[in-house]
């Protein structure tokens, strides 16, 4: 079953008779096909894509399940829909409250002239759950980050600076074939990896642990990768930090599965770091959702609400960082399923010492 099929099967759920897809991201879920010009139909028959004379040809080859139509600089997409949806008497349309802005959905609802129903869930929910294929394409960007990682490695020393480092990342991911980064890279080294979000700067590496967290892009699909390194010995603390941290990831992971409250994720993990007495310095969840996005609609965190379906994607990882002196985060992707999970992360875990 195609994704705009999957979609039309779930239009009475959400009391609209077709639904209108706006994001670039939900446009290549659907169709498979990404471009920054485009808006997608769906009716309970039938499917319509509007694009421009930069994408037509394209889209007519990539596209299988809707109708492939051209706009040019004197039509009106709005226009199209409004017919499509008078000559088929739909009387309600989904569309993505995440997406649009409300002065968006106020110019929409005023020229189509019907209700506009919140749905952007409907999006959400069939993104949570993925295919093989899907999964087969995640594990597929998934090695080729583990590659690039490993090509990387020789390359850490403190003569080269954090920046330099991060655009090596980039430089070599590119030349292994993916199609982007899915966010900028985190490389941070010495009192800097405190920081679990921080910016790569003009300093050197520094001595004690450093920590890289990237992630690729390839047809659309998602990796996300972190490994904390320590340059040169660490010292007692420092492995028992380390230590700590793995030990909650596995905590974490051990409680994943379908069904399961994502807070009771967070909270195996969190225990292990708090029983260790470093509760303080763990202040974000234990993970996130990814997929045709580095971060999608779930987390596993103390404030989430969410249920972990079976089929979906999370990430694994917990971290430690104590502010002025070094953190660390280990970060491995698991694919939820009915008793446990899979983790489709291949990367060694045991402290790399360089």
């Amino acid at each position: 079953m195609s994704n705009i099929q999957r979609i039309r099967q779930e239009l009475p759920k959400y009391n609209c008779n077709a639904m209108l897809i706006l994001n670039q991201v939900n446009r290549l879920f659907a169709t498979g096909f990404s471009s920054s010009a485009g808006v997608l139909l769906v009716t309970d028959e039938n499917a319509w894509f509007y694009t421009d004379s930069r994408y037509i040809e394209a889209a007519e080859k990539t596209i299988k399940d809707a109708n492939i139509k051209l706009v040019n600089a004197n039509d009106k997409i709005t226009e199209n829909v409004k017919a499509i949806i008078t000559e088929n008497n739909i009387t309600s349309i989904g569309f993505e409250e995440k997406y649009v802005s409300y002065a968006g959905k106020n110019d929409w609802n005023d020229k189509l002239g019907i209700e506009m129903v919140p749905a952007n869930d409907l999006l959400n929910k069939l993104r949570n759950i993925k295919s093989c294929d899907d999964l087969d394409k995640m594990i597929q960007v998934q090695r080729s980050a583990e590659k690039v990682f490993n090509e990387i490695l020789p390359l850490i020393s403190t003569d080269i600076t954090e920046k330099e480092l991060a655009a090596e990342l980039i430089y070599k991911s590119l030349r292994n074939g993916v199609d982007d980064k899915a966010f900028d890279p985190i490389v941070v080294s010495g009192p800097n990896s405190s920081r679990p979000h921080g910016v790569p700067g003009n300093e050197k590496l520094s001595k004690g642990f450093l920590t890289i967290d990237f992630g690729l892009k390839l047809n659309g699909w998602c990796s996300d990768t972190t490994r904390t390194l320590c340059i040169g010995k660490p010292d007692e603390e420092m492995v028992r930090i380390y230590d700590t941290v793995l030990n909650a990831q596995e905590a974490g992971i051990k409680a994943v599965r379908g069904g399961v409250k994502s807070i009771d994720v967070d909270t195996a993990a969190r225990k292990v770091i708090e029983d260790a007495g470093y509760g303080d310095y763990f202040g974000h969840g234990f993970g996130h959702s990814l997929g045709l996005e580095v971060h999608e609609s779930l987390s596993a965190s103390q404030s989430s609400k969410d249920i972990l379906p079976a089929g979906t994607v999370i990430s694994a990882e917990p971290g430690i960082y104590i502010p002025g002196r070094y953190g660390v985060r280990i970060e491995d992707v698991l694919y939820v399923t009915e008793t446990g999970s899979e983790n489709i992360t291949k990367l060694p875990k045991s402290l790399l010492i360089l």
